[in-house]
């Protein structure tokens, strides 16, 4: 029973360290998508650069735009792919949590092989002679979110009608800071964590305070709550809690470092599955120190959360070759790395 508080303890900071990356995230997105539109559009390697960097972002939202903008004609199939090598999905999240500074130096990594990778689909598309799929007219963002500005003077107006919406938004925040604050909390060390968590949910308070009704029902209620943090929650419980009962029961690090070349393949395949979720079973064995670095940059070359999502809507036939494309990299670069024993 005690395993199983500790790992409900370590799921409920995680997804509230989550929940309030992602709408800081979002909130960035909403501001700056015509600058990043302006930006993406270009020569081609300005469009690997900028789509592998949006890959990086943490979350599904940067590649989600990439998708879009491939959907729309703006960008090519190599940078399309470019941006699925870089991104990890939700992932991304739980990695700054629990290991920041090896999370960077993987994003950094992901965005270096992306842009390559950009740049070799791109002359395989000439060779196979791959057919575009139509262009879709779609707008990238709601109308409502085109003309987000700040104007203090309807904050104000936003209290003096309070939607259930917002208030309940405010009271769980309120809720977070109240749990970090309180004697006693062992949900948080003190220190750095502490203070990044506290700043975030601060600055998660004011965009809850100032943002639109249609951002707060659209963005944080329906997209990031209902949609990513009750996901979150319960890959991140059950992850800690598989890792953690494998590693008392069976001595599942001597079996992994004896068929570590299955487990890169193992993890390639898992990554094909476009969904996030999966590859936190990989982030979560390697913060316990159970697997090496290769084996988490294989699944994450692979894995792309679930931006493949809303490709595969608009072409199957290009969502499979971004994933045969995205497994034959990951394999190659596992084995290299499993040769020199990295």
């Amino acid at each position: 029973m005690e395993i199983v508080i500790h790992n409900l303890k370590q799921g409920l900071i995680i997804s509230i360290f989550v929940f309030a990356i992602m709408m800081l995230t979002d909130y960035i997105n909403v501001l700056t998508m015509g600058r990043i539109t302006h930006l993406i559009k270009g020569s081609k390697l300005r469009q690997y650069i900028v789509a592998s960097l949006l890959g990086t972002f943490p979350g599904c939202l940067g590649a989600f735009m990439v998708v879009s903008f491939y959907i729309r004609g703006a960008i090519s199939l190599g940078a399309l792919v470019g941006c699925m090598i870089a991104t990890t999905g939700d992932e991304s999240f739980l990695m700054l949590s629990l290991f920041p500074k090896k999370a960077v130096f993987l994003h950094f990594i992901l965005f270096l092989i992306g842009v390559g990778s950009a740049f070799i689909m791109d002359k395989l598309v000439k060779y196979f002679k791959l057919k575009e799929p139509y262009k879709c007219e779609q707008e990238l963002l709601h109308k409502e979110d085109e003309e987000y500005t700040l104007d203090f003077k309807r904050i104000l107006n936003f209290f003096k009608k309070i939607s259930f919406t917002r208030f309940l938004l405010i009271s769980l925040l309120i809720f977070f800071l109240y749990v970090i604050f309180i004697p006693g909390s062992e949900l948080l060390d003190s220190g750095w964590e502490r203070i990044t968590f506290v700043s975030l949910l601060f600055l998660s308070l004011f965009i809850v305070v100032s943002a639109q009704e249609h951002y707060l029902e659209k963005h944080i209620w329906e997209h990031i709550l209902k949609t990513h943090i009750r996901r979150v929650f319960l890959w991140s419980f059950f992850a800690f809690l598989f890792v953690d009962i494998g590693l008392k029961s069976f001595n599942i690090e001597k079996i992994i470092n004896s068929k570590l070349i299955y487990v890169i393949f193992i993890s390639s395949l898992v990554g094909i599955i476009p969904e996030s979720g999966p590859h936190l079973v990989f982030v979560t064995m390697f913060y316990k120190g159970v697997i090496p670095f290769s084996v988490l940059l294989v699944s994450s070359l692979v894995q792309d959360g679930h931006a493949l999502i809303p490709l595969l809507s608009h072409s199957v036939k290009i969502s499979i070759w971004v994933k045969i494309f995205n497994l034959i990299i990951g394999l190659i670069i596992g084995y290299t790395l499993y040769c020199l024993k990295l």
